[in-house]
């Protein structure tokens, strides 16, 4: 191949891409447009493409093949973008079909998640990444899951009916079957059903014999945390619990961990959060966002775990109220209205 031959068939290359981006990038909106792109690539006399496919004959013997292809290729291209674009014309409807008179359709509104699931979510996420597993359990439970192996005693108050939502009578052969208090039962569950090292949190739905205002309700959220293994102490508990506030709330927020007590855990604790009072600047108030402490040995008895061997620890919080501080929510019932004006909010 000498100079001019091939000068020749680098050129020729060089107007194929170009030939290519033309043909992607034309304008074929219209039948005018579709007839202008016809004669401009694919016209007998002057069109592109056939100006391309008689300089051919300007290039050596063993260059043909590879420009041969090269142009049935571009040839191709070219008729099949025309075809498209006179079938999406035909496909379009035309002007006169339209009646412009009407309204125009108002455009589906997005949804968007419930601040309780985003707030269910986040606080699982926090727990997840250190390591918890979820765990789930049925929302109607029994005496033994829901009072009895977390050792509230016979005469504990949150047996009575004005506590619990009860689906049979505590005075039944069953001791009673209820919507579950509080999401416990699930772990009571999972250390039955399972061995030592328990890692887990159980979220979901509680319910309550609540008089319903703008802080209680009949239904609600929590997330309960269990852990358990060979030697777990308050201390492990004090890092995990500080660990997610400062991951939920933020890195400066204020804890205090105080006494408390809970038929399950021995020794029992709550942790508060200092939340600012943004109308009284310089001002706040302590906040209580979970109850926790040892898993009681005789839980772990209960359910055939060693507690010689074995100690854990448990906590539990309700969703409802880290919602409410972190999107400015003052009255609780607003999570269960299902008022449209409320949810887009969100």
């Amino acid at each position: 191949m000498n100079t001019d031959e091939k000068t020749a068939a680098e050129l020729l290359s060089g107007d194929v891409r170009q030939a290519t981006e033309d043909i992607a990038a034309a304008d074929l909106s219209s039948e005018e447009a579709c007839e202008t792109f016809r004669v401009r690539f694919l016209g007998q006399r002057s069109g592109i493409v056939t100006g391309l496919f008689k300089r051919m004959k300007k290039l050596p013997q063993e260059a043909r093949p590879a420009a041969g292809k090269s142009l049935n290729a571009l040839r191709k291209l070219a008729t099949d973008r025309l075809k498209a674009g006179r079938k999406a014309l035909k496909a379009a409807p035309k002007l006169a079909e339209v009646d412009l008179t009407l309204p125009g359709r108002r455009a589906v509104p997005a949804g968007s998640v419930h601040p309780i699931t985003q707030t269910l979510a986040d606080i699982t996420g926090i727990f997840r990444r250190m390591g918890f597993t979820v765990a789930d359990g049925p929302e109607i439970e029994d005496d033994w899951h829901n009072f009895t192996a977390l050792n509230f005693p016979p005469d504990h108050p949150a047996r009575d009916m004005q506590d619990t939502l009860f689906l049979e009578a505590p005075e039944s052969s069953s001791g009673g079957i209820m919507l579950r208090t509080h999401t416990s039962p699930v772990q009571i569950r999972a250390m039955a059903a399972g061995n030592p090292p328990f890692r887990l949190i159980a979220p979901g739905r509680v319910y309550r014999n609540e008089t319903i205002t703008y802080k209680s309700y009949c239904l609600f959220h929590q997330v309960e945390g269990l852990v358990v293994d060979e030697g777990v102490t308050m201390a492990d508990l004090k890092h995990v619990l500080f660990t997610f506030a400062r991951a939920y709330f933020s890195e400066d927020v204020r804890l205090r961990f105080r006494p408390s007590f809970f038929p399950f855990t021995e020794p029992s604790a709550e942790l508060d959060i200092w939340w600012d009072l943004p109308e009284k600047p310089g001002e706040g108030r302590w906040m209580e966002i979970l109850g926790s402490g040892m898993v009681d040995p005789n839980v772990l008895d209960a359910v055939g775990i060693d507690s010689e061997k074995y100690t854990g620890y448990a906590f539990g919080m309700g969703v409802e109220r880290p919602a409410m501080l972190q999107y400015g929510i003052e009255d609780i019932r607003l999570f269960y209205e299902n008022d449209v004006r409320f949810l887009a909010q969100f």
